[in-house]
């Protein structure tokens, strides 16, 4: 027993810092090529009492391996600087580069002689007690900058007035301070040269003339094919009047209005509103919205935006005392949806335990600032009926915040039936609806059916995995998959938002496929740190169907859903050494098939090989000639239609009998 004592204290005393053990501190990534002035790395572990160094060129130019590594650098080294910015449990490492990377120009120092600029290798050193705890490879290979850097002259060229005179005079004239060949309008082609190419001379616009008489002029009737009813319709103007010039004359000015963020309610007599819909802005009593702090779709949280009707959200929010604002007043009444007003009921307390929402800043403020009571939480609870809304509960949880403290905020909004008897949430009655959660249940459980499953539509999600070189592929390959199917216990899905539990009618079964085959899994000789078919992906595919809808908003079905996975070939990757682990990327992908809700028609042979007749490959749809006279064409009554396709119909008769010789016979006989 006092020999292990002694062992362990000896150990202890080994470590690369007394009085602790390493808890494998690493550079991630362990090797990194640079292409440019300036990298970031993280430094994993407690770097308080490490320090670190920088090494330049640490290759021997004899042997091409690397020097031996020593702790007395500093964190300079030639044209290059190392910062460390110290954190918790995660430091940023910051190698740059101070010289000039511009290419050298006649007379000129301080610069590069050659497009590749630095070829330099680097070394970063994090040591504790004279003792290295993790080193860093860098490979550096970084390129001149190719971008003027001189004197610009301050001459602003005038670009003309279009209205009057065209923006370029003479297209062809491609090359500066050079004559072009064929460009007559050319001011640097002398005339010895134009006399070369006099006789093939660019026409046209691209050869200068900008201003060309256009078709619609009176004096250009002596084209060809002019018809005869051009004098009646010509255009009486001066050429100083083109259409080449892009505008003709100035219009209007109006001056910019501020857009109002109000929509208008309907006025009409007794009913300001007819009632919410689904995704509609919940209005206030100044005709104002209803606005709730929610995070936006870039992880921002916006203060001002609107609650939608019928759709539930739980918003986090992060905030400091000199930026923290106060939100919509909770004295303020909503419109109910039909026309009345509803006042909040609001419920206030006070937050015990603050852990939850405070998170102590890295820099402590220098002086003392008193601390101001604040909302911690908001929980909205909306109870409805139908298109309108009949209550406001409102939750508001206070706390202290201090300079120095970061708040997490956290906002709900929650809509709840008034005829619900029961504390499970719908999504939907009866079709799913947009952004609410699928109804999963496990029935292999003892509680049969069991919790929903948010799932946001065609979303991807995943984690790191630490795997070391030595990993078993066998148990990598379970402890994988089992961390995945832990995502996803339920058995069955609603085929829609309002499922009853006790139906099983109501439920479809999760296809689930295997993630690997046993024994093909199996890796084929003794590869250390290579393992295949590692069940890496989780796909998950819901096929969806409009079955119908309500007041224009579709219903949605589920029809099937399926479960497989997708397979990688992991390989461990080596830094300068192997002890170091590597990670894994574990995802999991859901993915939204809409299809018809019933199987489309099958095309005829008469479709399939006459393609000219098929209404959707071409512009000219011979089948759709008399398609105001049909059942589909919704514009008029179909009274309407039908007599004035009869109306039309005995006028064209009428044409056709009377314009026939045999009826000029019969009428010129009739009058003798």
């Amino acid at each position: 027993m006092v020999a292990a004592l002694l062992g362990a204290l000896l150990l202890l005393l080994a470590a690369p810092c007394p009085g602790r053990l390493d808890r494998g501190a690493v550079f991630q990534p362990s090797f990194i090529r640079m292409s440019g002035p300036r990298a970031n790395v993280l430094f994993l572990g407690n770097s308080s009492e490490v320090n670190f160094s920088l090494m330049l060129s640490p290759i021997d130019e004899e042997t091409g391996k690397l020097q031996h590594s020593n702790c007395s650098g500093s964190r300079r080294a030639g044209d290059w600087n190392l910062n460390v910015t110290p954190g918790a449990n995660t430091s940023k490492v910051t190698i740059s580069l101070t010289r000039n990377l511009q290419l050298c120009l006649p007379n000129a120092t301080d610069c590069c002689t050659t497009p590749l600029c630095v070829v330099e290798t680097l070394q970063v050193l994090a040591c504790c007690d004279s003792v290295m705890v993790a080193h860093l490879l860098i490979q550096a290979e970084i390129y001149a900058n190719s971008s003027f850097i001189g004197n610009v002259s301050e001459n602003a060229t005038i670009i003309p007035n279009q209205a009057f005179q065209p923006l370029g005079s003479c297209p062809c004239d491609l090359t500066a301070g050079a004559c072009d060949v064929r460009c007559c309008c050319d001011l640097e082609c002398l005339p010895d040269l134009k006399q070369l190419f006099t006789g093939s001379c660019f026409p046209g616009v691209f050869g200068g003339d900008v201003n060309p008489p256009f078709d619609q002029l009176c004096s250009a009737k002596s084209m060809e094919n002019t018809p005869d009813w051009f004098p009646f319709l010509c255009v009486q103007s001066s050429l100083d009047n083109t259409p080449f010039l892009g505008y003709f004359y100035h219009g209007s000015i109006s001056t910019p209005s501020e857009p109002s963020f109000k929509i208008p309610l309907q006025t009409s007599p007794g009913r300001l509103f007819t009632g919410y819909r689904q995704g509609d802005p919940i209005m206030t009593e100044e005709n104002d919205y209803f606005t709730v702090p929610q995070q936006s779709m870039a992880g921002q949280c916006v203060g001002n935006a609107p609650v939608a009707f019928l759709r539930s959200f739980d918003a986090r929010c992060l905030t400091h005392l000199a930026s923290y604002r106060e939100g919509l007043p909770h004295g303020v009444r909503i419109n109910s949806g039909t026309g009345d007003f509803i006042q909040q009921n609001v419920i206030y307390g006070t937050i015990t335990d603050i852990d939850k929402f405070i998170t102590k800043s890295e820099n402590p403020p220098a002086t003392e600032v008193p601390c101001k009571n604040v909302t911690f939480a908001e929980h909205y609870k909306l109870i409805c009926k139908g298109k309108n809304i009949k209550e406001i509960n409102v939750t508001v949880f206070l706390g202290s915040l201090c300079d120095g403290e970061i708040l997490t905020q956290r906002f709900t909004v929650k809509f709840v039936s008034l005829n619900s008897t029961n504390e499970t949430e719908l999504s939907g009655n009866p079709g799913y609806q947009v952004g609410k959660p699928v109804r999963a249940a496990n029935l292999s459980a003892s509680d049969a059916f069991g919790s929903l499953k948010l799932w946001q539509p065609d979303s991807l999600s995943g984690c790191m995995l630490e795997v070391g070189i030595n990993e078993d592929c066998s148990l990598l390959r379970g402890n994988v998959t089992e961390k995945l199917n832990s995502l996803i216990q339920a058995t069955h899905i609603g085929k829609r938002g309002n499922s009853n539990y006790s139906d099983l009618n109501d439920w479809v079964k999760i296809i689930r496929l295997d993630p690997y085959n046993s024994d093909a899994s199996v890796s084929s000789g003794n590869l250390k740190g290579i393992c295949s078919d590692i069940p890496a992906n989780l796909n998950i595919r819901i096929i969806i169907a409009d079955v119908g809808a309500v007041q224009g908003i579709p219903l949605q079905e589920i029809l099937a859903v399926q479960i497989s996975y997708s397979t990688v070939i992991w390989q461990f990757q080596c830094g300068l050494t192997c002890e170091n682990p590597n990670f894994l990327p574990i995802t999991a992908s859901v993915q939204f098939i809409k299809v018809p809700a019933q199987p489309p028609i099958p095309l005829t042979r008469f479709q399939i090989n006459y393609t000219e007749f098929d209404c959707d490959r071409n512009d000219v749809c011979w089948p759709q000639l008399f398609y105001p006279l049909t059942r589909f064409y919704t514009g008029e009554p179909y009274s309407q239609c039908l007599a004035k396709g009869l109306a039309l119909a005995f006028l064209v008769l009428l044409a056709a009998i009377t314009s026939n010789p045999w009826f000029q016979k019969v009428w010129n006989n009739s009058l003798v």
